[in-house]
């Protein structure tokens, strides 16, 4: 199927283009053409966007300011007219040559329309906390991912040391820190046009063809197919037209950088639209493999989406969209960052077991951007996809169904032990995935003062192992699982080559009727009250088996070999139902103060073990294998001003607490392959947020957002001790009141452009500079609370500068991490609990030049 997959989108790319040039003009009604200029100087508008109100045909005036409309509508009609740096318009054109005056917009800010509430609106309008990135922004700003969308947004946290071990959370909560565990669903919802994304890898991978990133904070449980207990990614991409377009881009930076991306539409038929993108992105390494002496970290991707669009009617709208996104790197390695002391006797600590090893770090610093990797890195990582989407207007509302079926495959080689000795020689968790999804809802208007939204979703998931996934020590490791003096453990070949391969497999099915109201009591009055039931099912089966080593019957050797490795095997499975729901509190005092307040209760999902699981005289302990969901308790309330028509402020203050919280346990233990899941008893997320843009003047745009935010273990009593901590008297510890893992204080991100008129050779346009700033503070990088594992604060800073020429040509540098900083985005303790751990390390300085056409 996935190479059908690929081989359809291939031949999509090589024909479309040529059915576009190939195809006769379509039958229409009326052709419309007109002029669009500036109300004061009378010039020509060149680029500007001339749209029929309510359709997604338009048009874009040429460089002599004209544009022509193709349409089967009859005059008079609407159209909606835009350019940058004016207002925008709603004309009605009566007869052909119109001519179209706008003014400067100086005195206004465009206004940001959103679908998040699954109908158009203005994001001010709407009572919940959002932030808004557009595509174009967000490729200015070089955010080709969401893991670059973060300083955008400070929010958003991403913490990723492979695609896999991807933890996407918004305000501190959503998934597990640290690596990750198949078992548990995301508490974060990822959707790309209204097809919910369940494996985090995918936020790995480059956007393509975005038209705009909606980022929801708090609970959706009532608006989303899938249950979002922290808040959602609404991603929307670039629509297929029946008026020509495209846009291609490249760029070239330091370190190699090349990425390409083009997009290209128009019609196939009077009825029948279609649109291809692609994206490319390749980079060299940031790192340096002293082992293999060659580069490593790299990037290595590419994507393609191609769209069909079918309107058999004005109210039927039928879009098949398809996808592949492929990502293979030569990474990902990380350096030690630094050593602790632990508990453990005095020949069990770190730097004991390497000098009996006769090995040293060959670097001092992780900033040195030196790795030492005797295991190649590999991380390919592919998903791919294909959706179907119908939208039928019915009555007073819409009518929506999306049907989608997507997949996952993850073949991965990594050093699990960061150093240049074979430890751990073989680390390679390969799987695959496949989810199959079904969304029906309705969207409209009931009555005047009653309108809403009713769904019902569906969301099977097949994940398991492929076919098999390996791990497997070397010949030092058994002086790093050493736990006494006997001289057994010197014994030649006894941990040579040994191993487990495990066969593994989840089945899932989620099912769910969500339904969010808004009764209208007064024009200034709205109640919103949403009730969701969600009905969850996993179906695990788990068996790992021995390999390799020293082969021996010595019952003494054979304990020491069980101390690392071990069989184990079992079928589980859990199921779970429970209501959920939400009231919030609109009032609207006039079309600039925007008030509400919501309390929420949701559940995200029951969650399994699939990764071993302790055991107790030699019998597994299945009863840890069900991880009880978490209940979440949500109070918000905010206020969304306009104190000036080119001015926005927003402010929002959240509390949210969690009982039963999911999160990861590591322990020793040799039953249990990369720890496993459990559940904390209460913790609590409390904050306040403030976001805001103005307008300056016609050639000045400012916008910020800052965020205080405070989480904590509320309590915690059976949690695994702190990495300096192992080897003591007690294998866990209480650790209420200690900081949640992953979330600063203080964060925000400030930013500005500034544009003049201007001419660059004999092209009309603006200059334009922009700056933009992302701050965070110092934050806990360990699940529980350690001296050693904190991340100190840091500040990114990014810019460009450049020409965008009326025509649609744009020109600019761009450089990211101006100021060099060296920084952490994660920690990671090593697995053995030795005392090591890695350091996930930020991008240095890159910067490069991108050239775009748009027409």
């Amino acid at each position: 199927m996935k190479h059908f997959l690929k081989s359809i989108l291939s031949i999509g790319i090589i024909i479309i283009p040529f059915s576009l040039s190939a195809q006769n003009a379509p039958v229409i009604n009326a052709t419309v053409s007109g002029k669009v200029i500036d109300a004061r100087t009378k010039e020509q508008l060149i680029g500007a966007t001339v749209t029929i109100k309510g359709t997604t045909n338009g048009s874009t005036t040429d460089q002599s300011g004209e544009f022509k409309l193709l349409t089967g509508q009859k005059l008079p009609f609407a159209v909606v007219v835009s350019f940058v740096g004016y207002q925008t318009k709603e004309v009605i054109i009566n007869d052909n040559n119109a001519e179209i005056q706008l003014e400067e917009g100086a005195n206004q800010l465009a206004d940001v329309v959103i679908t998040s509430r699954r109908r158009q609106e203005s994001a001010q309008d709407v009572p919940i906390p959002i932030s808004i990135v557009s595509g174009t922004r967000a490729e200015d700003a070089g955010a080709f991912n969401v893991n670059r969308l973060k300083e955008l947004v400070p929010t958003v946290q991403l913490y990723a040391s492979n695609a896999r071990n991807t933890t996407l959370n918004i305000r501190g909560l959503g998934s597990t820190y640290g690596l990750t565990n198949d078992g548990i669903d995301p508490g974060v919802g990822f959707y790309v046009d209204g097809v919910y994304y369940a494996r985090p890898a995918a936020t790995a991978l480059d956007f393509i063809d975005i038209e705009q990133v909606e980022v929801l904070r708090g609970p959706q449980g009532t608006l989303f197919g899938k249950n979002t207990t922290a808040g959602a990614f609404n991603i929307t991409t670039r629509a297929a037209g029946f008026v020509p377009s495209g846009t291609f881009e490249l760029s070239y930076g330091n370190y190699g950088f090349i990425q390409a991306k083009g997009s290209l539409t128009g019609p196939l038929s009077k009825k029948l639209a279609a649109r291809v993108s692609f994206t490319g992105t390749q980079r060299n390494g940031t790192f340096y493999n002293v082992h293999t002496q060659l580069p490593i970290n790299d990037i290595n991707n590419i994507g393609v989406r191609g769209q069909l669009l079918y309107t058999p009617s004005d109210n039927v709208k039928i879009t098949l969209i398809a996808d592949v996104s492929d990502q293979k790197p030569n990474g990902y390695g990380w350096p030690v960052a630094g050593v602790v002391p632990t508990k453990r006797a005095a020949y069990r600590q770190f730097n004991a077991i390497i000098a009996d090893l006769n090995y040293t770090i060959p670097y001092k610093s992780a900033f040195e951007r030196i790795v030492d990797l005797d295991t190649p890195s590999k991380a390919d990582n592919q998903l791919g996809g294909v959706s179907l989407n119908a939208d039928i207007k019915l009555g007073g509302g819409t009518l929506t169904s999306t049907t989608a079926w997507r997949y996952w495959q993850w073949t991965p080689l990594n050093d699990r032990d960061y150093l240049g000795i074979p430890v751990f020689t073989i680390s390679a968790g390969n799987s695959v995935h496949d989810q199959w999804s079904q969304e029906i809802r309705y969207s409209g208007r009931v009555s005047s003062r009653l309108s809403g939204v009713v769904g019902l979703f569906g969301l099977w998931q097949d994940l398991k192992s492929d076919p098999v996934q390996t791990e497997e020590a070397g010949s030092a490791q058994w002086r790093f699982a050493q736990s006494s003096t006997s001289a057994l453990w010197k014994t030649p070949g006894l941990f040579d080559n040994f191993g487990i391969r495990t066969t593994n497999r989840i089945r899932s099915t989620g099912l769910a009727v969500f339904a969010q109201a808004d009764w209208s009591i007064t024009d200034r009055i709205h109640i919103l009250p949403g009730i969701r039931y969600n009905y969850d099912k996993k179906i695990a089966n788990y068996k790992r088996e021995t390999y390799g080593g020293l082969q021996t019957t010595d019952p003494a050797l054979i304990a020491l070999k069980n101390g690392v490795y071990s069989n184990q095997a079992f079928d589980t499975d859990v199921s779970e139902g429970n209501f959920s729901g939400q009231l919030t509190l609109q009032y609207r005092a006039n079309n600039a103060i925007n008030a509400f307040g919501t309390y929420s209760l949701s559940y995200k999902p029951v969650g399994v073990n699939i990764g071993g699981l302790p055991t107790a005289n030699g019998q597994v302990l299945l009863d840890l294998a069900r991880v009880k969901p978490e209940f979440v308790t949500h109070v918000e309330f905010g206020i969304k001003t306009k104190p000036s028509p080119r001015s926005v402020l927003n402010v929002v203050f959240h509390n949210t607490e969690i009982k039963d919280y999911q999160t990861q346990v590591q322990t020793p233990e040799p039953g249990v392959n990369r720890g496993y899941l459990a559940n904390a008893e209460k913790v609590r997320v409390v904050g306040v947020e403030v976001d805001g843009n103005i307008r300056v003047a016609n050639f000045l745009t400012l916008n910020g957002a800052f965020a205080y935010t405070d989480g904590k273990y509320v309590t915690f009593k059976n949690a695994p001790v702190p990495l300096e901590e192992t080897g003591g008297e007690q294998a866990f510890k209480d650790i209420s009141g200690g900081a949640l893992p992953g979330i600063s204080k203080w964060s925000g991100s400030v930013g500005g452009e500034l544009t003049a008129r201007g001419k660059l050779i004999s092209l009309k346009g603006n200059y334009f500079f922009g700056l933009d700033g992302f701050y965070r503070s110092s934050f806990s990088s360990s699940p529980s609370p350690s001296q050693y594992l904190n991340i100190d604060g840091y500040t990114l800073v990014n810019g460009r500068v450049g020409f965008r020429a009326s025509n649609g040509i744009s020109i600019f540098l761009w450089g990211r991490n101006l100021l060099n900083t060296n920084y952490y985005e994660q920690l990671l303790a090593a697995p053995g609990s030795a005392g090591h751990y890695a350091g996930i390390v930020g991008d240095p300085r890159t910067y490069g030049v991108t050239l775009r056409y748009t027409f």
